[in-house]
């Protein structure tokens, strides 16, 4: 349950006499009203309201829920002074002062009046509506009609507000059951327009609400006092545990991954060999290719430092530069002529949560194609890693489907099975943060190949590479389990 929804429980139970209990004691909603007619007939008599027209009695159809025995439904109307505010003529600047607040729609929020932000002179007053303070504001037209307030001093207010001064009834009571949901939904239901919604003065004065006895009036406005502090707290649990939940999945994958790379996640196996051994064998294949004129021979990397290593690792394992394991390229950085079809031409928005979107994809000639497909050829378990403006969202590419890339980083591995690509995968999704931390550029970011490939990573044994992968890809769809089961 949501706060508000909390909130709107405690308040719906207490219009329906469910908050506190009972006293008969303490009279009936019918001896208030009595009192209440009284006060009325006393401020008409002594001029200070106008006499108006009864307003028809309540229908049984129009009684949304049961109240308690001594309860009354009654009309807005018939508790208190309704009016409907207005706004001095513009052209009289001399109608707006420092003398008394003037409310707008947009001075309350969260049922608090910012009473600073506009006001009326003394003459400009004299074209306002003035009311006492503990009357009740609420909103009539518009998309924020319904919300409201309670007045600690005595305001003015504009045409898109009505108001009422309650007779004998407690304020605090009055603006609770405005406030509830029953009140706004019965506000939003009556309200005319479609574009925009408005209740008249009329309409609002008609709206059904449960009165009950003073005293409990007070009882029940006490009680809500005492459990708003302790929805407040629950306000705030219920925030960071929100917070939490919809950082959990990414904060869970970051510590698999975290534990993955540092040997943690899956037991180290002597027979398994180790990493030196891969190392050798990967060198050799470098020397290969370089001789058969497959691959360029690249600048030697720099020597790794003791400082550079950011934790430990097993025995067995290596620290190593992106380039002594994987072949580091990019696409192309031009900008081809683009055609309504031919071969499709990737770029950094087209990768999006580990996958291709070839939907949006602008398209170049077969000739282009060709000629960036010369130093960037991408094949299948290649590995895509965006290098300009969005960085990161690492890609492995599962399609046989024909295309190229622009301002994309591009892994490939130097055999077929020198390296797990999906352990390779897995590195870059927890170091993409690393790399988007090394980017420059000041009007658009990017990381250079060189970043790429002097990025430093750990090197666990092939066959270990691939229980690692293995064990991540058991565990991180758990994950997701477990936060959908608790939603």
């Amino acid at each position: 349950m949501t706060p508000q929804q909390l909130k709107n429980s405690i308040l719906q139970r207490a219009i329906e006499g469910r908050l506190v209990e009972q006293r008969p004691e303490e009279g009936t909603a019918k001896d208030l009203l009595k009192e209440i007619r009284a006060e009325k007939d006393r401020l008409i008599a002594e001029g200070k309201i106008k006499k108006s027209k009864p307003l028809p009695p309540i229908t049984e159809d129009e009684k949304p829920f049961e109240i308690p025995e001594g309860w009354e439904w009654v009309r807005l109307g018939d508790i208190g002074i309704l009016q409907t505010g207005t706004t001095p003529p513009r052209e009289h600047p001399e109608y707006f002062g420092d003398n008394i607040p003037f409310i707008t729609p947009g001075d309350i929020s969260a049922c608090i009046i910012n009473y600073d932000n506009q006001g009326l002179s003394q003459q400009g007053s004299e074209y306002g509506r003035i009311v006492e303070t503990n009357s009740i504001l609420q909103v009539c037209i518009g998309g924020t009609i319904g919300k409201a307030a309670i007045c600690k001093k005595p305001v003015t207010f504009n045409q898109q507000i009505n108001s009422i001064t309650p007779y004998a009834v407690n304020a605090k009571y009055l603006f609770h059951v405005v406030v509830s949901s029953y009140f706004y939904k019965l506000v939003r239901e009556k309200a005319t327009g479609t574009a925009t919604p408005i209740i008249n003065k009329s309409t609002w004065s008609s709206l059904p609400i449960p009165l009950p006895p003073l005293s409990e009036q007070r009882r029940i406005v006490s009680k809500i006092e005492e459990l708003l502090p302790l929805l407040d707290k629950y306000d705030k649990a219920y925030t960071k545990l929100t917070d939490y939940n919809a950082r959990f999945p990414e904060a869970m994958k970051k510590s698999i991954l975290q534990y993955a790379i540092q040997g943690k996640l899956v037991e180290q196996r002597p027979e398994e060999g180790t990493a030196k051994d891969l190392l050798k064998e990967i060198r050799a294949e470098k020397e290969r290719l370089i001789e058969e004129g497959k691959i360029k021979k690249s600048k030697p990397l720099p020597p790794i430092t003791e400082e550079e290593k950011p934790f430990e690792i097993p025995e067995g394992w290596e620290w190593v530069r992106l380039s002594d394991v994987i072949d580091v390229r990019d696409g192309t950085h031009d900008t081809p002529a683009y055609q309504p079809n031919g071969i499709p031409l990737v770029t950094s928005k087209n990768i999006s949560s580990g996958k291709l979107d070839f939907e949006n994809v602008k398209y170049i000639s077969p000739k282009d194609a060709d000629r960036i497909n010369e130093r960037s050829k991408v094949e299948k378990n290649d590995i895509l890693f965006a290098m300009i403006g969005s960085i990161g969202n690492p890609v492995l590419v599962d399609t046989e489907i024909e295309f190229c890339i622009k301002n994309v980083a591009l892994f490939k591995n130097y055999t077929s099975n020198s390296m797990c690509m999906r352990y390779v995968y897995w590195l870059m999704n927890y170091f993409q943060h690393t790399l988007r931390s090394n980017a420059s550029g000041a009007v658009q970011s990017f990381v250079s190949l060189k970043v790429f490939r002097e990025c430093l990573i750990p090197l666990p044994p092939l066959s270990e590479q691939h229980r690692i992968v293995s064990k991540i890809e058991e565990l991180l769809p758990l994950c997701e389990k477990l936060v959908k089961s608790d939603a």
